[in-house]
């Protein structure tokens, strides 16, 4: 192993500081924003909601996060085979990066690949755990497969993350009121 001299250990240190510190400060904004939408007292969480979104969309590289915004681009045009592609080469180029797993599982969702897209939310949670839109997908794909209990799990896994979800309170009551939970 090659040890650098001691006269350039202040720059390796400065070189790791300068790469190592904007990541721990993303780390650290993200967080701080989890932090904020537990509060029950946040009013403005759709705010924060999309500030997490937008950090969950940066790869880190600008050719990552055009094949990431080609690919929503192409869902939205309801061009399910393009975003699938455009998004399978973002998972093929950069399988750390959690939100393009998670884009292409809704385009699977979007296609019916109830299997696909549970393997990409699987992926999803392997990289980012705090990722309640996976979850609620998950959640979705649970009750449309007739496994109300598990959804049920899933669908208060995410709520426990983020608690300001009006879609996934409405499914939590819905399962409850059809599993017999709940007085209607």
């Amino acid at each position: 192993m090659i040890r650098p001299a001691p006269l350039l250990k202040p720059v390796f240190l400065a070189l790791a500081c300068s790469v190592a510190s904007p990541l721990a400060a993303a780390a650290d904004h993200i967080d701080d924003l989890f932090a904020e939408l537990q509060d029950p007292g946040t009013e403005n969480w759709q705010g924060v909601e999309s500030e997490i979104w937008q950090e969950w969309s940066k790869s880190g590289s600008a050719a990552m996060d055009l094949l990431l915004q080609r690919g929503r681009e192409a869902m939205e045009a309801g061009d399910l085979d393009a975003a699938i592609d455009h998004l399978t080469a973002l998972t093929d180029h950069a399988p750390e990066f959690a939100e393009g797993w998670n884009a292409r599982a809704t385009a699977f969702y979007q296609e019916g690949k109830l299997g696909l897209a549970v393997a990409d939310i699987e992926r999803t949670l392997a990289l980012n755990p705090r990722h309640f839109g996976a979850l609620s997908g998950f959640g979705m794909i649970l009750e449309e497969l007739g496994h109300p209990g598990r959804a049920l799990e899933v669908y208060d896994a995410a709520l426990a993350i983020h608690p300001h979800q009006p879609s996934v309170e409405e499914a939590i009551e819905r399962i409850k009121r059809e599993l017999g939970e709940q007085e209607i």
